[in-house]
């Protein structure tokens, strides 16, 4: 195990350890809001200094296997004992890696899904509209609701813009990484030449925010617009001002609602997508210092920008962060994300522990 890692886990066990004295002292269990800061504090690395203390046992075991192998009589039995030790120690240290990377507190939200057509004119509002039946079908497999929040349809087929909310335990830590600059490397169909055309479109994953943690948006900072609702829904969409447009003022973020047959849930939808834009910009601001996680930016939209590319006359989808190269573009556009969800994840993960161990102990 790596020295820096191993000071750390040496050091979790004293605190540990003094945690477990300071609680039982009457000036600490007096002190009611200091009391409760320790004992989250203890139940928080309680599982990593468990862990710890039976990887510990496990070194002492294997070391005292080794001092029986000059007893030719019991050699063999103490390879095998050996071997079986080894086993469990890497288990053991694998869940202390993942004990160790920092969690995430957004991971386990729902979250909001923006998919804007960048460019390339009608063929990137088209594969727009092919990136949200993608991950359509990815969050039906994850048994994750979906609800579109608000849209613009352009005339050729395809979205401008679309927003949903998707409804589920653990959405926006499985889809974070798909934010930033998506690329489409295809013959369209309105081109009669057969020639390749290069597309883009840009995503963005923002976790849904609890009421009572939403940031906090002053009405003075806003300019709401009402307006005749258009395009699908029936016609009483179009027989009141029931659309809402809200733009906030210090940021110039523009929301418009108008799936609603009421203004008011228009607004509480507009304002939840804004608030979820606010707090999004305001965590990428955070992250853009830290190497391990500027890989999940949103990017420009524009055709240099770019996260990953869908080459489909090569049946070819590649995640330029990682350097991914699979030859699985049809079942990946089925939803079958986990292939590249699954080692961007590790990517990351390695990344984080990576710096973990460069960090002063």
């Amino acid at each position: 195990m790596n020295n820096s890692i191993l000071n750390k886990l040496k050091y979790l066990r004293s605190r540990y350890q003094e945690i477990e004295i300071l609680l039982t002292q009457k000036n600490i269990i007096s002190n009611q809001e200091y009391s409760k800061q320790l004992s989250q504090e203890y139940l928080k690395i309680s599982e990593i200094v468990k862990t710890f203390i039976e990887w510990e046992q496990l070194e002492n075991d294997i070391k005292n296997i080794h001092s029986l192998f000059d007893d030719l009589e019991i050699q063999d039995l103490a390879e095998e004992e050996l071997l079986l030790f080894k086993k469990k120690k890497a288990i053991i240290e694998n869940k202390i890696n993942q004990l160790l990377i920092p969690k995430d507190p957004n991971d386990e939200h729902s979250c909001f899904i923006e998919i804007r057509a960048g460019t390339g004119g009608d063929e990137s509002s088209i594969f727009a509209s092919e990136l949200f039946r993608m991950y359509l079908r990815y969050a039906e497999s994850c048994s994750w609701r979906v609800e579109v929040m608000s849209m613009s349809e352009s005339e050729k087929g395809g979205f401008k813009e679309i927003v949903a909310k998707i409804t589920g335990k653990g959405a926006c830590g499985r889809l974070k990484f798909e934010s930033g600059g998506h690329r489409v490397q295809r013959v369209p169909q309105t081109e009669s030449q057969g020639r390749i055309h290069t597309s883009t479109c840009t995503v963005a994953i923002m976790p849904v925010i609890e009421k009572t943690k939403m940031e906090e948006i002053n009405s003075s900072d806003l300019k709401i617009d009402t307006f005749r609702s258009s395009g699908a829904g029936g016609q009483h969409v179009n027989t009141t001002d029931s659309a809402i447009r809200i733009t906030h003022i210090p940021t110039g973020h523009v929301v418009e609602c108008q799936d609603e047959r009421s203004q008011h849930k228009n607004k509480a939808k507009a304002l939840s997508i804004l608030s979820a834009r606010i707090h999004a910009e305001k965590v990428k601001r955070a992250h853009q210092k830290n190497s391990a996680i500027r890989r999940v930016l949103l990017g420009s939209g524009e055709r240099s920008d770019r996260n990953r590319t869908y080459n489909f006359p090569k049946n070819r989808i590649t995640d330029h962060r990682i350097n991914l190269t699979i030859y699985k573009l049809n079942e990946v556009l089925q939803g079958k994300l986990e292939l590249l969800i699954e080692p961007m994840i590790k990517e990351y993960q390695a990344d984080l522990l990576s710096s973990l161990c460069k960090s002063p102990s």
